[in-house]
C-alpha cells in the first residue's frame, strides 16, 4: 500500500451533489429507496451491480443462515460490554464485530480461499480437483492446520443451516464449481485427517456465494453483516433483560487461580 499521495484518488462507490445523492450510478431517493431490497443493495454496494434474482436469494439466505447463533463470545462481549457503558451502544456492537477472526465468523472468508486456493491449483497443475483437494489437505495436515468450513462441535451428522443452503443452491440452478468441491472434499478428509467433518455453514456459504458470482475479497463481509443484525438484537434484550454482569461473575468463577499464593516469597 502506497503511503502519502495517491495516483489515482478517487472511488466509485458514491457522490453527491446539493439535488441528488449518487450510488454506483443510480439515485438514491429515484431509483434506490422503496425499490430494492437492502440485500440487493449491499450486493449493489460491493459489486457495483445489481444482483440477479438468484443472486439476490442465495445473498438473503446465507444473511438469514450466519445472523443468530446463541451466546457466543461475540455476544457475549458485546452484552459486556454494554453493561458497562449503557449508554454506548456503538462501542458494544464493535466489540462483538472485533472477535471476527479465523475461528469465529471468519471461517467462510478462511474456506472461501482454501476452496479457490485448490481450484487454482487444478488448474495451473492440470489435476482433476479432486486431486488437487487431496495434495492440498495432505499438506495442511501436515502443517497441523485445520480444514475450514468443515466439522461442528454440535452438528456431528450435518450442519442443518449447511444442508439448506447448498440445496437451496441447487434448487436454483446457482451451484457450480465450488459447490462441487465443497461435497468433493468431505469423503476425502477421513483418509487424511483420520476422523469425519461433516461441512458446515461457514462452508456452505463461500461455495454458494462463489457459484453465484459474489467476489471472494469481500466473502468476509458477510458474516460481519449478518451478525450486526443480532448483535443489535442481544443488546437491545440486554438493555431490558441485562446478564452481562452474570456472564462476567460466571467467568470469573468458571476460573481457578495459579499464581502465586498470598503471603508467598514475592509479598
Amino acid at each position: 500500500m502506497k503511503v502519502g499521495k495517491q495516483d489515482h484518488p478517487f472511488t466509485a462507490i458514491s457522490t453527491s451533489d446539493a439535488h441528488s445523492i449518487n450510488i454506483r450510478g443510480r439515485e438514491l431517493a429515484r431509483d434506490l429507496i422503496g425499490r430494492v431490497s437492502f440485500t440487493d443493495h449491499f450486493f449493489l454496494l460491493v459489486t457495483g451491480g445489481m444482483p440477479s434474482p438468484d443472486q439476490s436469494a442465495m445473498l438473503d439466505a446465507v444473511l438469514v443462515a450466519i445472523a443468530e447463533h446463541g451466546l457466543v463470545p461475540s455476544n457475549q462481549a458485546a452484552r459486556m460490554t454494554l453493561a458497562a457503558a449503557p449508554d454506548a451502544m456503538q462501542g458494544a456492537v464493535a466489540a462483538g464485530i472485533l472477535g471476527c477472526g479465523s475461528v469465529v465468523l471468519g471461517a467462510s472468508e478462511s474456506c472461501g480461499r482454501f476452496l479457490a486456493r485448490i481450484l487454482t491449483r487444478a488448474g495451473q497443475e492440470q489435476l482433476p480437483p479432486e486431486e488437487a483437494a487431496r495434495k492440498e489437505l495432505a499438506e495442511m495436515r501436515a502443517a497441523r492446520l485445520p480444514v475450514p468450513g468443515y466439522g461442528h462441535s454440535q452438528h456431528r451428522e450435518g450442519d442443518p443451516r449447511a444442508i439448506r443452503l447448498l440445496a437451496l443452491a441447487r434448487e436454483r440452478g446457482v451451484a457450480g464449481a465450488h459447490v462441487a468441491l465443497l461435497e468433493r472434499i468431505e469423503p476425502l478428509i477421513p483418509g487424511i485427517y483420520g476422523r469425519e467433518l461433516p461441512i458446515n455453514v461457514s462452508g456452505a456459504i463461500p461455495a454458494v456465494m462463489l457459484d453465484a458470482g459474489f467476489p471472494l475479497a469481500a466473502l468476509k463481509g458477510i458474516p460481519i453483516l449478518a451478525r450486526t443484525a443480532s448483535l443489535i438484537a442481544h443488546l437491545c434484550e440486554e438493555a431490558e433483560r441485562p446478564i452481562g454482569f452474570i456472564l462476567a461473575g460466571h467467568a470469573a468463577e468458571a476460573i481457578g487461580y495459579d499464581g502465586p499464593p498470598l503471603g508467598g516469597p514475592h509479598a
